[in-house]
């Protein structure tokens, strides 16, 4: 799959343009980083947090350029056995924001947890630390994205089974959102500013909720992270921190 047809395999994040990646995956083509099919526990543990990150920024640049890498059937196969995913994603369930599509990820790059909302409730927290203590991804990432369902139930306290105590969940990003504007989920502005807000007491809950992985962050193995992606750019916006 590069120019020349000699690396036919792909795996976790082809990373174009990624200079320091070079060196890390062992790959030193111009322009062009590869994987095997399937990432293997030696590529994922020589990659930094910071790293993987930037692997993921040149994933979605490479989706919204429409030049996606997946061979998926090579990674079924070469993943069956065993697998050793960079980052664990936690994101919303919205069907037009599938976290691994949009930042080109293949079948056993990540765990990926979705919710309504992106929340962290205990299973969550739970699967995280499984995530990272005992498989070893070294990056927690939370996606939120714009024009959020859950996030307008919650502006609009919306009343619905089960929803209910899951909206209530987000409340407080609703509450500790500064907005000069309509404070309406009909405000469009307003709903994607509660999202990000959302996004970041997520991540602040993952450091109070999680002893487990607020010592791998403090040791540097674990880095938590917050994103907002765009439904109309689809760019993937990394939040500050």
């Amino acid at each position: 799959m590069s120019d020349s047809g000699s690396l036919s395999r792909r795996g976790f994040l082809r990373a174009v343009g990624a200079a320091g990646a070079g060196a890390v995956a062992g790959w030193a083509l111009p322009g062009r980083v590869a994987w095997a099919a399937a990432l293997t526990k030696a590529e994922r543990d020589r990659m930094t947090p910071d790293e993987i990150i930037q692997l993921m920024k040149k994933g979605n640049e490479r989706f919204r350029a429409g030049k996606t890498t997946q061979d998926y059937l090579a990674q079924q196969r070469a993943s069956a056995k065993g697998q050793y995913p960079a980052a664990v994603l936690l994101s919303c369930i919205d069907s037009r924001a599938p976290a691994e599509t949009i930042m080109d990820l293949g079948i056993g790059d990540v765990f990926n947890a979705r919710v309504a909302g992106n929340i962290a409730n205990d299973d969550i927290l739970g699967s995280m630390e499984f995530a990272c203590k005992i498989a070893g991804a070294k990056v927690v990432l939370v996606m939120g994205h714009t024009a959020c369902g859950a996030i307008k139930g919650a502006i609009d306290r919306a009343q619905l089974g089960n929803l209910t105590r899951l909206l209530a969940k987000i409340q407080p990003a609703v509450d500790a959102t500064a907005y000069q504007g309509e404070r309406s989920a009909k405000n469009y502005a307003f709903v994607d500013a509660v999202a990000r807000k959302n996004v970041e007491l997520t991540v602040a809950g993952i450091h109070k909720g999680s002893t487990v992985i607020a010592e791998l962050e403090t040791a540097g193995v674990v880095k938590i992270a917050g994103a907002m992606y765009n439904l109309e750019s689809a760019v993937v916006d990394f939040l500050p921190g």
